[in-house]
């Protein structure tokens, strides 16, 4: 009986290959993937009055505010220091995991 064309997968053996190679590259995503969420990113804002810490889970770890910077009358510079600084961390954050899945992916960029 003939085997059915897999379209130029060329038969079980190719199509168990590519099979192994799909599952060893899912782990070495997921293994990434939780080095990635075991990192920390920190940015700061006001020269460094506000400096805020997030996790690669894309949670705030920390926020430390210089008590120079606290001033009653302006509450609003203090809530653009902190929003900057956080904003800051998520990116750095983010950079890093595109970096880390491009080097995983090439040429599968924008995937991730």
């Amino acid at each position: 009986m003939a085997r059915p064309n897999f379209g130029g997968f060329g038969g079980g053996a190719n199509m168990q290959q590519l099979m192994r190679q799909a599952q060893k590259m899912q782990q070495q995503m997921e293994q990434m993937q939780q080095q990635l969420e075991e990192q920390s990113y920190e940015a700061s804002a006001g020269g460094g009055m506000v400096t805020v810490t997030v996790t690669g889970k894309r949670e705030i770890a920390s926020i430390h505010i210089d008590p120079q910077v606290i001033d009653p009358e302006d509450s609003e510079m203090l809530e653009d220091l902190v929003k900057a600084a956080v904003n800051e961390a998520l990116r750095k954050g983010e950079e890093a995991r595109e970096a880390a899945m491009g080097k995983m992916a090439p040429g599968m960029g924008g995937l991730f």
